[in-house]
């Protein structure tokens, strides 16, 4: 059964699916990322596409409990970003696709909020 969102917000983004899947920057139509459908419980995420526009993505669902922010980072399993506790896959950013970006993602199975940014340098 599929989960209940209780807030979505996308400016310039677009998801394959209601709450995950392939993600989309809107104005150039190219792909950005992948979100994971069943690991995350809330999903804030702010960039600027390769092409210039900026996006964002905010998601959460009726069950979704408030995180604790942790100190530790997420870590890199075949190109996605996961939980560095359960190794959960929460998501993967197509770097090459998007010039910055700052996440906040919280796990659903540990309910820890990681925060991961990358801002290239010009």
């Amino acid at each position: 059964m599929g989960r209940v969102l209780k807030n979505k917000q996308l400016i310039n983004t677009r998801l394959a699916t209601n709450y995950g899947g392939w993600m989309y920057c809107e104005k150039c139509n190219e792909n950005i990322g992948y979100l994971c459908y069943q690991t995350y419980d809330r999903l804030e995420f702010n960039y600027q596409c390769k092409c210039g526009s900026t996006g964002s993505a905010t998601l959460d669902f009726e069950d979704s409990k408030i995180g604790e922010k942790s100190r530790d980072e997420l870590i890199i399993a075949k190109n996605r970003l996961c939980c560095p506790k359960g190794h959960d896959p929460l998501i993967t950013i197509l770097e090459k696709k998007i010039s910055n970006y700052e996440l906040y993602i919280t796990c659903k199975s540990c309910n820890q909020i990681y925060q991961k940014k990358n801002i290239e340098k010009e």
